[in-house]
């Protein structure tokens, strides 16, 4: 009987390359391999699956408690399964079973030490959640549970006495690059590192159950056995082994669960170091080459680096491949390697073939270095039904899972791309965002773009989903219900939650999310979650029936809302400060785009009507909410002569035109009016209160001027930038009336003649207080919008100097009566009508 102990770096090329043609020296009758050996029953599909791929194990129903062991092309334990398959000898895992591990979070490894794998376990950067307790085959650290957090680094302690200074360097040069890995040296040094260590109780659980895995193997009558595991472990498992009775009185007792192994697609993303889990490396695309290259390594390499440089447009020629070759050899001549490592073919390709661009250096090591190299399993492989469905779906609707960033462009009037666009909204309510949703390039609502990349830790999230249906559509729908019926849900929730239920075409659960909302929306007294909520219900009325989607009663939720906003507008816009004015303000934009979505058709006469019958201010053209009485900021306890002049035409105090009618009326007649109407009217009367915020009554003034409401924004600005305000108030109206961009300024010389009249009146002082609102102001400008206001400002100072006109009404007045022929517009009393406004 012989028993061989392969100690290897559990992703290294030169290891698999060695450990493949031991196997095929020693012809073993059993191979044990360093992993979790629930997972023996899956070794046969090892032949139909693509690497990378990773072990996961799982606790059902709890998904939370898992961990990922990933094997790449190039891993020793991969390679060992491959030929075990292949020649029909038996492969069994021996690791600590996942059951075990995954049962209490105590026991589970510190992440982020250094492992036996090799150093590029040492310098992980830290844990990633995602990976789980078990991140890899024997990535637990060589000194557990220190106290003092001392730890070895194995490979960095037999680098530093051969007077390396980078332990990547030292493996690479006796490992890596050469033809062979000598196992009894690596033993013997292994040996020599572990002298005096003592395990700590992780550590010392799984080598029990490693030596107690490799008896059963000796009873069993295995003539031949060949054991694959982490360099670090070798001298554990060679005999003498310890009394059987030691191992067994460590195991008794362990916690238990119930867990669950599959195969999953892994990346090479993910088996970096800088991706978390312990045994890791930084260079999987590097390792890859190394190990698929069957000669010239550096030439095929750089070769395939100018490639790479060549389909992004980047001028590279054969010379600067001939020439970078070259220079990497000379480099590792220079260094005494063996063979030009990483490290030298990276700064041949920067001086050579990027020229000493940094952003083409970046390129190769995400293309290359790194690679977006995504696995494959069969569909043989265990899946939860969640899985089987998405992948049957995947199929149909021709979308491949890849670990390459991939743009979709999708028009949602072909049933393809609809189809498409509705899997990945359902896809992110489970919580898997394979697709990250774009600003669409073209416009209207029938387009979407998605950037689409997959990643490991979906396979994961399916499976915490799977109890929730057996198909993407009833879990995502069963998804929405429970979100709805969360307690801590906001308003602000439920109405996302309804437009991603219309997104991702789910009727089912769409009446429960509107239950909740409706019941939500008739509690929350927050003028200011309203307004939060109303734009994601607008969108969703909007645009639903476009995708085809029924939303029967969300029409009344969204007037109800507004109607809601416009009663309490007018009390949330009191005593505010700047921090809270900004706020509310960032609602007033977001509710005023919503109103702009919303169909302009009334809701129907007020009650005790007529249909048809004429409403106060028909005869006179106006809209009817602008004629009928006050609006409903009257039940708010606004003053009298705020709300009884909605006329633009009739100044604030005036009497109004019909008698007032009693709130009840109010309140009918503001709702047959279009939303647009009510939601002007609403902030026509706000927009009239002397109480109101700078930032607040400035913005208010321009969304009524822009929308033909006013007519008397000047005398508005002229007003508050009159001496009888702080210059700080005046700012924040400035900043208000401003924000939606400078070229009003530019077009309005009135405007731009009163902000100008007022800024140079300040003195140093004020000056001083006022500078930082107006930069913050001017500075959100676009720079041609800069740029011409500051030409304007110079063509007045010159005008004044002079004493010319900027324009020549009389020679301009032929172009101008053209134009307004062309426009359909008309002169009053020599001056151009248009927008509601005169112009000269």
């Amino acid at each position: 009987m012989s028993v061989s102990i392969l100690g290897v770096r559990h992703h290294g090329p030169g290891s698999a390359r060695a450990v493949r043609a031991e196997l095929e020296r020693l012809r073993p009758d059993v191979i044990l391999i360093e992993g979790p050996p629930e997972a023996d029953a899956l070794v046969a599909l090892a032949p139909e699956l693509e690497p990378p791929v990773a072990l996961l194990a799982h606790v059902p129903g709890k998904a939370s408690s898992a961990a990922f062991w990933p094997f790449a092309g190039f891993s020793p334990e991969w390679q060992a399964i491959l030929y075990g398959t292949a020649a029909g000898i038996p492969v069994r895992f021996c690791d600590l079973p996942a059951s075990h591990s995954l049962a209490e979070p105590e026991l589970e490894p510190a992440r982020g030490r250094g492992s036996e794998g090799g150093p590029d376990a040492a310098s992980d950067p830290g844990p990633d959640p995602l990976t789980g307790p078990e991140p890899t085959p024997g990535s637990e650290p060589a000194l557990d549970d220190d106290p003092e957090g001392l730890r070895v680094d194995p490979i960095g302690a037999l680098a530093k006495a051969a007077g390396y200074d980078d332990p990547e360097r030292w493996w690479e040069d006796v490992v890596e690059h050469r033809g062979d890995t000598p196992f009894e040296v690596i033993a013997e040094a292994m040996a020599a590192v572990r002298e005096g260590h003592e395990p700590g109780e992780r550590e010392a659980r799984r080598e029990a159950y490693m030596r107690k895995t490799l008896r059963t193997a000796i009873r069993q009558g295995h003539d031949r056995i060949a054991v694959i595991c982490g360099a670090w472990h070798v001298p554990a498992l060679t005999a003498p082994l310890p009394p059987a009775k030691a191992d067994d009185a460590l195991l008794r007792g362990l916690p238990k669960v119930k867990a669950q192994l599959t195969w999953v697609p892994w990346t090479y993303g993910r088996l970096a170091s800088w991706s978390g889990y312990g045994a890791g490396i930084s260079s999987p695309g590097w390792y890859h080459h190394l190990f698929t290259a069957p000669d010239r390594p550096v030439e095929r390499w750089l070769a395939e680096a100018a490639a790479v440089l060549r389909d992004e447009g980047l001028p590279v020629s054969s010379a600067h491949v001939i020439e970078s070759v070259r220079l990497a050899h000379s480099l590792a001549t220079l260094r005494g390697r063996p063979l030009a490592g990483l490290g030298e073919v990276t700064e041949a390709a920067r001086a050579v073939l990027c020229e000493g661009d940094d952003l083409a250096v970046e390129l190769i090591q995400r293309r290359m270095v790194v690679g977006d190299r995504l696995g494959h399993v069969s569909d043989g492989t265990p899946m939860v039904p969640l899985q089987r469905d998405l992948r049957e779906q995947q199929r149909r609707l021709k979308l491949k899972p890849e670990a390459l960033d991939r743009e979709f462009g999708l028009d949602l009037r072909k049933p393809l791309d609809l189809d498409r666009s509705r899997l990945l909204h359902r896809l992110r309510l489970l919580g898997v965002e394979w697709g990250v949703l774009g600003q669409s390039r073209g416009k209207g609502t029938f387009r979407e773009t998605w950037t689409l990349q997959w990643r490991p830790e979906f396979d994961l999230a399916l499976v915490e989903a799977a109890a929730l249906g057996i198909t993407v559509a009833s879990a995502a729908a069963q998804r929405a219900r429970d979100l709805a019926s969360a307690e801590s849900v906001t308003l602000a929730d439920l109405t996302g939650l309804v437009e991603r239920c219309l997104l991702a075409d789910l009727p089912e659960a769409l009446p429960e999310v509107l239950a909740a909302l409706s019941a939500k929306a008739a509690l929350d007294t927050d003028v200011t979650h309203l307004m939060a909520a109303l734009p994601a219900m607008v969108r969703a009325h909007r645009y639903g029936d476009v995708r085809g989607t029924s939303a029967e009663g969300l029409a009344v939720i969204v007037r109800s809302m507004l109607d809601r906003i416009c009663v309490g507008l007018p009390v949330a816009v009191t005593g505010l400060d700047d921090e809270a004015a900004a706020a509310l303000l960032t609602g007033v934009d977001a509710v005023h785009t919503a109103v702009a979505l919303m169909s302009e058709e009334p809701t129907g006469p007020p009650p005790g009507e007529a249909a048809g019958q004429e409403t106060p201010g028909e005869a006179t053209g106006s809209p009817p909410d602008q004629t009928a009485g006050p609006s409903p900021q009257a039940a708010a306890g606004s003053p009298p002569d705020q709300t009884a002049a909605l006329s633009p035409d009739r100044p604030a105090g005036s009497p109004p035109a019909v008698p007032e009618p009693a709130l009840g009326q109010t309140v009918a007649v503001v709702r047959q009016a279009s939303p647009r109407s009510r939601w002007l009217v609403t902030l026509r009367g706000v927009s009239d209160r002397p109480d109101l915020h700078g930032l607040i009554e400035g913005r208010l003034t321009r969304i009524l001027l822009d929308a033909g409401e006013l007519d008397d924004a000047d005398a508005r600005m002229s007003r508050a930038m009159s001496r009888g305000h702080a210059p700080t108030r005046a700012a924040s109206w400035i900043e208000g009336f401003l924000g939606g961009g400078g070229l009003l300024l530019v077009h309005d010389p009135r405007l731009l003649g009163l902000v100008d009249t007022w800024l140079t009146g300040l003195d140093g002082n004020q000056f001083i207080d006022v500078l930082p609102l107006l930069r913050r102001t001017f500075g959100s400008f676009a720079a041609p919008e800069r740029r011409a206001i500051g030409e304007r400002v110079r063509s007045a100072e010159r005008s004044e100097r002079t004493g010319e006109q900027d324009v020549d009404e009389r020679r301009a007045e032929p172009a101008a009566r053209t134009v307004l022929a062309i426009l359909g517009r008309a002169r009053i009393d020599g001056r151009a009508r248009i927008d509601g406004r005169d112009h000269g």
